[in-house]
């Protein structure tokens, strides 16, 4: 079975989850996309009343085209359940997110989840973190400094930039650094070391975050209960 297929199985699973009235955190990605593609076809066909309360632009676009009602994150009082995917998931199921840009909003939108569910094709679980760049939004004044910073630290950083060469900017004008790491042994030990640099604005390390992970398999769809 190809990744898309697994990445739809997982999406559709997820919807499962959402129960009429809820507030729901809607993610970014490629396999969010199948999330509120199913989520749609509820609201339509089931009458389904839900807010929800998405981390990027084009998952607010996508949302509202598909009929469901979009609020910002300070326009709500709570957020029941939020659903969104990971670029990699370790086997204690710490994960990196940040491939698509949105890890700034996705991170504000989770830690006020009363519970949070991840969605990804099985390639995306791994024994451990490192193997996928590790992103970072940085401030751009003073960011060419604070790559040479995280050089010397053996941190293999690199900016993002477009076809173009020019800086990938985030959703609030920021640039982004990818960490090369390779290998992360101590997750919550970078954690600390990242969050005590000047200049990253949030990194793509969701520590201690998850409930439950749903992967889509060549089997169909897998659940793990995080915690």
């Amino acid at each position: 079975m190809d990744k898309e297929s697994m990445k739809k199985i997982a999406g559709q699973e997820a919807v499962k989850y959402i129960k009429d009235g809820m507030t729901v955190g809607l993610g970014t990605g490629s396999t969010v996309k199948y999330l509120l593609d199913a989520l749609g076809a509820r609201v339509v066909n089931e009458n389904l009343r839900i807010i929800g309360v998405p981390t990027s632009n084009r998952s607010a676009k996508r949302a509202r085209d598909l009929g469901i009602e979009v609020r910002s994150i300070d326009d709500v009082d709570h957020i029941d359940l939020t659903i969104d995917g990971a670029d990699q998931i370790d086997e204690n199921f710490q994960g990196i997110k940040g491939g698509g840009i949105a890890h700034l909003r996705e991170k504000i939108v989770a830690i006020n989840s009363d519970k949070n569910l991840w969605i990804v094709d099985d390639t995306k679980m791994a024994k451990n973190l490192g193997s996928f760049p590790l992103p970072l939004e940085v401030t751009p004044y003073g960011s060419t400094h604070l790559l040479k910073r995280l050089d010397k630290m053996g941190f293999n950083p690199k900016f993002r930039t477009n076809a173009k060469g020019q800086h990938v900017l985030t959703h609030a004008d920021n640039y982004i650094i990818d960490l090369n790491l390779g290998y992360i042994e101590h997750p919550h030990e970078l954690e600390k070391v990242l969050n005590n640099m000047t200049g990253i604005v949030e990194h793509g390390l969701f520590l201690d975050i998850v409930d439950v992970v749903i992967a889509g398999t060549s089997e169909g769809p897998k659940t793990f209960k995080a915690r």
